[in-house]
């Protein structure tokens, strides 16, 4: 009896240790869950904005090109060389410097000087029109203690519409300046002139992009590059930026062979509106994408897709209608141009879905290599992929 007694308050001491170390273990892991909680809310707060620019102020530069004169020379002036600034900032520890295409234009060498008055050398190593980007390299001897740490670079594929952005840049050569805004949308086409073509996912953004300010970083409230500022429109508070995802596409690249290849299928389009439904016959809500043009022994034409012809009244009618995209819905050009860009490359082939006459078939088309810019793609209705 005595020995049941004792066993029992043997069992009963030990299981009370039980849950006192039980109980010590699930304090100490609700302990351990809190702290980790707050280091992760800590790490996810928002910067202040002066906390972002003076996180990353060192590491934007101002860009100085001096470029001769386009304009025949006139014997009774001397002709002076043409300068422009833009911005700019620091990619890696090697001394290369991310810009704007436009911003270096066709010079071959530029200056560019920190805003604490520090002033280098670069060289032009790598640049792309059809991206607006360009990569300079700092030529002459420099110590890691001389140039500032790079930016980070964020993705841009998480940005929503109403995420607050800053930009920095030196606008009118205001070194130094920073403006704040929203993300006011993304997946924007950012047309370029000179080119013909569109830059995809374009960002659009309500602070205030003006000139001097191309080249300069569009910072998220972690200070991480999500984009880099190229245009503004006027009067307005309408800026665009490419994207940081296109960065880090096609930088490594610049650095490593001096130019981008971009895929090409050759042909515009536009969206299935309302009134192309009701010319073709189709139901009022059908989506797709109706072809307007198709260059001569491109890709497209080679695979036979067919563009739209004009009557003797000289109204646009026909054209293939691409509803898919190896398999993915495609309303708008963007939707092409963009899978295009960033899921397909030159050699590779792609899957078109087309509604034509009232059939649907699948098209296989060989991407190309875009062309070198010329007058007629300068000249296209539609932003052409």
């Amino acid at each position: 009896m005595e020995k049941s007694l004792l066993l029992h308050l043997s069992m009963v001491f030990l299981m009370s240790i039980s849950i006192i170390v039980i109980s010590g273990s699930t304090i100490s892991s609700s302990y351990t869950l809190v702290a980790q909680e707050e280091i992760n809310q800590q790490q996810s707060q928002p910067l202040s904005i002066y906390d972002i620019f003076n996180k990353t102020e060192n590491s934007v530069v101002q860009i100085t090109t001096s470029t001769p004169p386009s304009t025949v020379p006139n014997p009774d002036r001397q002709q002076e060389n043409m300068t422009a600034l833009g911005s700019g900032f620091v990619y890696d520890n090697n001394g290369h410097i991310v810009t704007n295409n436009h911003v270096v234009a066709n010079a071959k060498i530029v200056d560019i000087t920190f805003i604490d008055g520090k002033r280098f050398t670069a060289n032009v190593t790598g640049s792309d029109v059809y991206s607006d980007l360009a990569v300079l390299k700092i030529v002459e001897n420099f110590t890691q203690d001389e140039l500032a740490p790079p930016l980070t670079l964020g993705n841009s594929s998480e940005l929503r519409v109403g995420d607050q952005v800053a930009a920095i840049g030196n606008p009118f050569g205001l070194e130094g300046s920073i403006t704040t805004g929203i993300v006011s949308q993304t997946g924007r086409l950012l047309p370029l002139e000179e080119t013909g073509f569109s830059v995809p996912n374009a960002i659009q953004t309500d602070a205030l992009i003006n000139p001097g300010n191309s080249g300069g970083p569009l910072l998220n409230m972690e200070a991480e590059v999500i984009g880099i500022n190229t245009a503004g429109i006027f009067p307005g508070s309408i800026g665009f930026a490419v994207p940081s995802n296109a960065v880090k596409r096609i930088v490594p690249v610049l650095i490593d062979t001096g130019n981008y290849t971009h895929p090409w299928l050759g042909m515009t389009g536009g969206p299935v509106t309302s009134d192309v439904a009701q010319r073709e016959g189709l139901e009022r809500d059908f989506k797709g994408i109706i072809v307007d043009t198709v260059v001569k022994d491109s890709p497209a034409d080679k695979a036979g897709i067919n563009g739209s012809v004009t009557n003797q009244y000289g109204e646009r009618l026909g054209g293939d209608i691409i509803t898919a995209v190896d398999g993915n819905p495609v309303i708008r050009m963007e939707d092409l141009i963009s899978y295009l860009e960033t899921e397909r490359s030159v050699g590779q082939n792609m899957t078109l879905t087309v509604y034509k006459d009232g059939k649907t078939i699948d098209k296989i088309i060989t991407i190309g290599q875009r062309p070198h810019p010329t007058p007629y793609l300068a000249e296209a209705p539609q932003p052409s992929p």
